[in-house]
């Protein structure tokens, strides 16, 4: 079984309480995502568009840290564009995941043009 079948195989679930993900969540992806300019959906996930900031690669990094922790199942995807372009975060995994980010994050799934 390779890696992607592996990771394809966990489910689409948080492994935090309700309680701990409340507590946790100004750390968390939700809290990340404030800074994103753009959103659109990609199979499986979505795609986030940030303008470049000093401290936005270290947060991040953070962010990704904890929350392949407790959503075993995401896989990300952080671009930094040359010179001063965007930096682009894609989540994505199995089937349900863009649902499950959409309940995650308050949001419908609908695209947002960031082109």
């Amino acid at each position: 079984m390779s890696e992607s079948d592996s990771s394809m195989s966990l489910p689409v679930a948080c492994t935090l309480t309700a309680a701990e993900l409340a507590a946790r969540r100004n750390r968390l992806l939700p809290a990340l995502l404030t800074r994103a300019d753009g959103q659109e959906p990609v199979p499986g996930g979505f795609r986030w568009r940030f303008c470049p900031a000093s401290d936005l690669l270290k947060q991040a990094v953070a962010v990704i840290d904890a929350e392949r922790r407790c959503c075993r199942f995401f896989r990300f995807l952080l671009i930094v564009e040359p010179g001063e372009g965007p930096v682009w975060l894609e989540v994505t995994g199995p089937e349900r995941t863009q649902e499950f980010l959409s309940m995650l994050l308050n949001t419908a799934p609908s695209p947002v043009d960031i082109a």
